[in-house]
């Protein structure tokens, strides 16, 4: 993914907070506060910027933290898009 929307982004500096959960899945959901991410694709496009947390207990469809790859961390790194 060359450059990341405002979302995205948004959603990279919750996970770095210790905010978003996922779930264990093929087509990952997220979740941010506890609440359902209101966009079906996102856990998709940000699926190799973020993974579930690798001491959390795992199985089909269980929420776990989610934390940064390496990947996640250079794209937070990047500058933001400007507004158009």
């Amino acid at each position: 993914m060359a450059g990341h929307t405002h979302r995205q982004l948004a959603v990279l500096r919750a996970a770095a907070a210790g905010h978003v959960e996922m779930t264990c899945s093929r087509e990952p959901h997220l979740y941010v506060d506890g609440l359902a991410c209101c966009d079906p694709t996102l856990g998709h496009q940000l699926s190799g910027l973020l993974a579930p947390e690798p001491a959390a207990p795992r199985g089909p469809g269980l929420r776990v933290p989610a934390v940064l790859t390496a990947a996640g961390q250079a794209a937070l790194a990047r500058p933001a898009p400007s507004a158009a």
